[in-house]
């Protein structure tokens, strides 16, 4: 197809790898006719009072730019992305069109406290007023984010992955269980993809209530657990406080065996440690957060997202229905 602005690839400094993941992926769908994409240069100046200032190396007047990075603590990398939108802008970009596979802030999505910030529509309104055209995402902590933007937003998720390697391995008497309430539509989206006309796989609800954040104090489960091989499906794992005693709670329950399959591995504080303590034979996580240091980890298991997204920036590009892309 003929296009009237070329696309380019860049990354910030906290999803190079991803990036470069998504990049050979699309090469590898392209005719022998078109163009390579590459990879574009985007330098980070430091400064010592601890400021940064991204700089396109090349030029992108006229492009479609897709900017990849996950705004992943600290508060840095959401700030690189803001500036390097602005840059790409500023540099007479046609479109510049955000790629962020981890979305920070999401957990803020509403006032469930007196005097609170709503976090994840600040952001939104912040990549709006840097000049993003369009946003490309990954599991939203709450599909409703999607609604705190003015400009079209491509939602992908993670079962994209997930859901074909649960059927690969063939589990007998399988259940999806949510970590908590706020997890019962994945948990059932799960269970109602994987059930055969042979066998339903059921659905196991926990039911949380924190002492104070990052901290559960009781966790109770709802449905038949009992006998079952069990996936805790969840969007992102933090301290994993709440996933382990989850897993303990099934095991003490009669589960045969407890799994986890959670999209964004933040990993914070205790959580690796936690983890490999836990009752759980296996976890799995994604690469929108990178987790360079544990790969080839025996308990701790990485999927690619890369090729998920790298699907979706060539259809956009392309002007091609993203709706198959949507599990």
């Amino acid at each position: 197809m003929y296009h009237s602005h070329r696309m380019e690839v860049f990354a910030c400094r906290a999803s190079r790898d991803f990036a470069r993941k998504v990049v050979d992926y699309l090469n590898n769908k392209m005719s022998p006719e078109e163009a390579p994409c590459h990879l574009g240069e985007l330098e980070v100046t430091p400064f010592s009072d601890g400021e940064f200032q991204p700089r396109f190396a090349e030029s992108v007047r006229g492009a479609t730019v897709y900017l990849i990075q996950s705004t992943v603590p600290p508060a840095d990398n959401l700030m690189e992305l803001l500036l390097s939108i602005d840059a790409a802008k500023r540099a007479s970009a046609d479109k510049v069109i955000a790629v962020i596979p981890y979305f920070g802030w999401a957990r803020q999505d509403r006032k469930d406290r007196p005097r609170v910030a709503i976090g994840a529509k600040l952001v939104a309104n912040l990549l709006r007023a840097a000049g993003a055209d369009r946003v490309m995402t990954c599991d939203l902590h709450a599909d409703q984010i999607q609604g705190f933007f003015d400009i079209p937003v491509d939602h992908v998720y993670a079962s994209k992955v997930f859901i074909p390697y649960i059927r690969s391995r063939h589990f007998e008497n399988l259940a999806i269980a949510a970590p908590d309430m706020g997890g019962a539509k994945r948990a059932q989206s799960y269970a109602k993809a994987l059930s055969t006309k042979d066998e339903d796989c059921g659905v196991v609800l926990c039911h949380k209530t924190r002492a104070r954040a990052n901290v559960v104090a009781e966790i109770k489960a709802i449905g038949e657990v009992e006998g079952k091989n069990i996936i805790i499906v969840d969007d992102m794992i933090d301290t994993a406080g709440t996933l382990c005693k989850a897993a303990e709670v099934l095991k003490e329950k009669g589960a045969l065996s407890v799994r986890a399959c959670a999209t964004h591995g933040i990993l914070s504080g205790p959580a690796v440690q936690r983890l490999h303590d836990s009752v759980m034979e296996e976890i799995y996580i994604t690469d929108t957060v990178p987790h360079p240091e544990l790969i080839g980890d025996p308990k701790i298991r990485i999927v690619s997202m890369t090729e998920v997204f790298a699907s979706i920036i060539d259809k956009v590009y392309n002007y091609e229905s993203v709706s198959t892309e949507f599990i």
